[in-house]
């Protein structure tokens, strides 16, 4: 019963680091996305970090940054405690687990992105078009005035990407067995 407890951890483990390395991945895309609509590198996360109180756009990217990559380390590791408890979802190799996660990325978006980005992010970004404490924040919120659908369309398609990479990723330390000492792996199926 002990080595099924820490094969039960090292599932958590798997889904956690898978989240971080997805939550990484996606912010690369997401500032190819700033390059190409032709914001500064890192607006996306300068949005958050405005979005919660910070004036300076500079310290509100790296806010919305470091927010960002906690939140997907988070996400996969809740991905990993549900599966513990309802293993229908967990990732038990890479095909699986790609399709699994991409469920864990939809479910991501519907619960956390579309409510913040309705009724905290946008209304903040609507107010500073009116008084921003800053040309800064003026500009950048004027840049994503009636842009709402496009970003939540967007937003859900790189939520899927992030629960494909993040479940792709733990399944396949899964099906190696990542940082197991052991030969057999009692998580994987036969």
């Amino acid at each position: 019963m002990e080595n099924v407890k820490d094969y039960h951890r090292q599932l958590i483990l798997y889904c956690s680091l898978a989240g971080f390395i997805s939550a990484w991945a996606i912010s690369g895309l997401l500032v190819i996305v700033d390059v190409i609509s032709g914001t500064p590198a890192g607006t996306f996360f300068a949005v958050i970090g405005i979005s919660l109180g910070y004036s300076d756009p500079a310290l509100a990217q790296y806010i919305g940054f470091i927010l960002h990559v906690l939140t997907g380390t988070a996400a996969g590791n809740i991905f990993g405690q549900v599966s513990l408890f309802w293993s229908k979802i967990a990732p038990y190799n890479s095909k699986e687990g790609l399709i699994k996660g991409m469920i864990v990325g939809m479910a991501l978006w519907v619960v956390l992105f579309v409510p913040l980005a309705t009724f905290g992010i946008q209304p903040r970004l609507d107010s500073f078009a009116f008084s921003a404490p800053n040309q800064d924040i003026y500009n950048i919120a004027s840049h994503f005035q009636g842009l709402y659908p496009i970003i939540i369309g967007g937003s859900l398609v790189f939520h899927l990407i992030y629960g494909a990479l993040a479940g792709f990723i733990s399944g396949r330390m899964v099906e190696i067995g990542m940082f197991l000492k052991v030969r057999s792996n009692p998580i994987a199926k036969p």
